[in-house]
C-alpha cells in the first residue's frame, strides 16, 4: 500500500524551534557528551600517547581491535535491554541504573589507564582500554534506548540533534585537543585523569533526568504472549531450563520478530537501506586526512580548520536538521541530506584539482560537515522511528551496526583506489556511493506505508 506524504509543513517554524527548548531534549545534549568522550581517548588520542613515547605502529595498530567493541554491542544489548539491575533499578529505573553502571566503569578505565605506564605494561593498558570501550559502547545502548523512550516521534530529530552537539564537543574539543594540549603542558596521567573527572557530566544528568515510560502495544502484547505459551506448554521441563529460553524468547527472539512483522515485505528493504545510507561519507571521511597532508597542508592548518571549524558547522548542520524534521518529516530531511552528502563530495574533487587553497579547504570542509551534520540527525530520527518501544535497546543497537558494517568494510579499499586513479576519481567515486541511498530514500517515500517515518 503506497503511503501519500504530504508536502505541507507539520509545525509552524516557532513551534518547529522551541522543540530545543524541552527539558529531555536539553538533557541528550549532556547524554551526548557522556557518550562521545571516551571514543577518542581508546582510539586517536591513546594511539598519539603510544606513539609519542615511542609504542611501535604494529603494536599501536593493534589496539585497533579495541573498536570491535562497538560493532558486536548487538549481542549483549537484549541484557541491557530486557534485565533490571539489582538494588540500583528499583531506585533510578532501568534504563538510568544501567547508564550509570556504564559511566562508572568508563571512569574506572580511563583512572586505570591514567595510572598505567603503556612502556612497561601494555597489555595492562590494553585490558584497560578494553573496559573503557565495552563500557562505552553499554553506554551507547543505554543511551539510544533512553533517547526514543524518552519524547514523542516528532521529537526525535532535536534529541539526535543535541545528542550530537554533545558528542562531538566532548570527542573534538574536550577529549581530542584538550587533552592533547593538558598532556603537553602537563602529563598523559593528569590528562586521564581530567578526562575521567569530565565523565561526572553524565553522571550528574543520569541523577536529574527522570526515567522514561515503556509503553507496550497491544501487537507487542501478543508477541510477549510467545513467552507465557512456552511455559504453559513446557510446565514439565525442570525450571532451571525453562526460565532462561523463556527469557531468551523474550528478550531475543521477540525483537526480531517484531520488526519483520511490523514491516513485513519492507523489512528487508529496510534493513539494506539502512546499511547503505551512510556509504559515501564513511568512504569518504576514510581518505580525508591523508589528502589534506598529500595537498601540502599543515598540521596546524588542519586542526583549525578540519577540528575546530569543521565541528562548528557540523553542530549547524545537526540543528538545522532537527528543526527540518520537526517542520517537514523525517523522509523528505533524509532526502536532502542523501543529497546534499554527494555533492559535497564532489567539491573535494574540485579541491583536489584546484590545489592548496585555504579558502578552498574551509569552503569544502564547511559544506561537508554541514550537510554531514543535517543528514546524520534525520537518519538517526529514522532509525529511532523503527523501533518498537518495547525492545529499544535491542533492535537500535541492530540498525546501529547494520549502519556501519557494510561502509566500514568498503571504506578498507578506498587507499587501493586513490593508489590506482587519484584522488579526482575517488571523490567522484564516493559521491556516486551515494546515489542507491537517494533512490532508495525516494522509493520509501513512495511505497512505504509509514505514519511514524513521512
Amino acid at each position: 500500500m503506497q503511503s501519500q506524504i504530504d508536502l505541507t509543513p507539520k509545525t509552524s517554524w516557532f513551534n518547529a524551534f522551541h522543540v530545543y527548548l524541552n527539558r529531555r531534549v536539553i538533557a541528550m545534549l549532556f547524554l551526548g557528551f557522556a557518550a562521545g568522550l571516551p571514543f577518542p581517548l581508546v582510539f586517536t588520542t591513546l594511539s598519539t600517547w603510544l606513539r609519542q613515547i615511542g609504542i611501535s605502529k604494529t603494536i599501536i595498530g593493534f589496539f585497533a581491535w579495541i573498536g570491535i567493541t562497538y560493532s558486536i554491542k548487538i549481542f549483549w544489548a537484549p541484557i541491557v535491554d530486557r534485565l533490571p539491575l539489582p538494588f540500583i533499578s528499583n531506585l533510578l529505573g532501568q534504563r538510568r541504573s544501567w547508564m550509570l553502571l556504564a559511566q562508572a566503569g568508563i571512569i574506572a578505565g580511563l583512572l586505570g589507564m591514567a595510572w598505567t605506564d603503556p612502556s612497561q605494561y601494555i597489555t595492562q593498558m590494553a585490558l584497560f582500554s578494553l573496559l573503557v570501550a565495552f563500557s562505552s559502547a553499554t553506554q551507547d545502548i543505554v543511551i539510544d534506548a533512553y533517547r526514543i523512550e524518552a519524547v514523542k516521534d516528532e521529537y526525535q530529530g532535536a534529541m539526535a540533534a543535541t545528542y550530537q552537539a554533545g558528542w562531538r564537543i566532548a570527542a573534538a574539543l574536550v577529549a581530542g585537543a584538550a587533552a592533547l594540549y593538558i598532556s603537553e603542558y602537563f602529563s598523559w596521567t593528569v590528562a586521564y585523569m581530567v578526562m575521567a573527572a569530565f565523565m561526572t557530566v553524565g553522571i550528574v544528568t543520569v541523577l536529574l533526568i527522570s526515567e522514561p515510560e515503556r509503553n507496550i502495544n497491544q501487537q507487542t502484547y501478543l508477541q510477549e504472549k510467545r513467552v507465557i505459551d512456552f511455559l504453559e506448554s513446557a510446565a514439565h521441563v525442570p525450571e532451571l531450563l525453562r526460565t532462561p529460553v523463556a527469557w531468551f524468547i523474550g528478550a531475543v527472539i521477540c525483537p526480531f520478530t517484531d520488526f519483520f512483522q511490523r514491516n513485513s515485505k519492507q523489512a528487508l528493504f529496510v534493513l539494506l537501506f539502512i546499511g547503505i545510507y551512510r556509504i559515501s561519507d564513511i568512504v569518504l571521511a576514510n581518505m580525508t586526512h591523508p589528502f589534506y597532508i598529500d595537498m601540502g597542508f599543515s598540521v596546524i592548518e588542519i586542526a583549525n580548520i578540519a577540528k575546530i571549524f569543521g565541528v562548528i558547522m557540523t553542530l549547524m548542520g545537526a540543528f538545522v536538521g532537527g528543526v527540518l524534521v520537526v517542520r517537514y518529516g523525517i523522509l523528505r530531511i533524509l532526502l536532502l541530506g542523501a543529497i546534499l552528502v554527494s555533492l559535497t563530495n564532489l567539491m573535494f574533487a574540485l579541491l583536489a584539482g584546484n590545489g592548496h587553497s585555504i579558502i578552498g579547504l574551509t569552503i569544502v570542509l564547511s559544506s561537508d560537515n554541514f550537510s554531514g551534520g543535517l543528514a546524520s540527525t534525520a537518519f538517526i530520527a529514522y532509525l529511532s522511528s523503527l523501533t518498537n518501544k518495547a525492545y529499544t535497546a535491542t533492535q537500535y543497537a541492530l540498525f546501529s551496526s547494520l549502519m556501519t558494517l557494510g561502509p566500514k568494510f568498503i571504506s578498507g579499499f578506498s587507499g587501493m583506489v586513490i593508489d590506482a586513479q587519484g584522488y579526482i576519481f575517488f571523490f567522484g567515486y564516493a559521491a556516486a556511493l551515494g546515489i542507491p541511498a537517494i533512490l532508495m530514500v525516494i522509493y520509501l517515500m513512495n511505497h512505504q506505508n509509514v505514519t511514524k517515518t513521512s
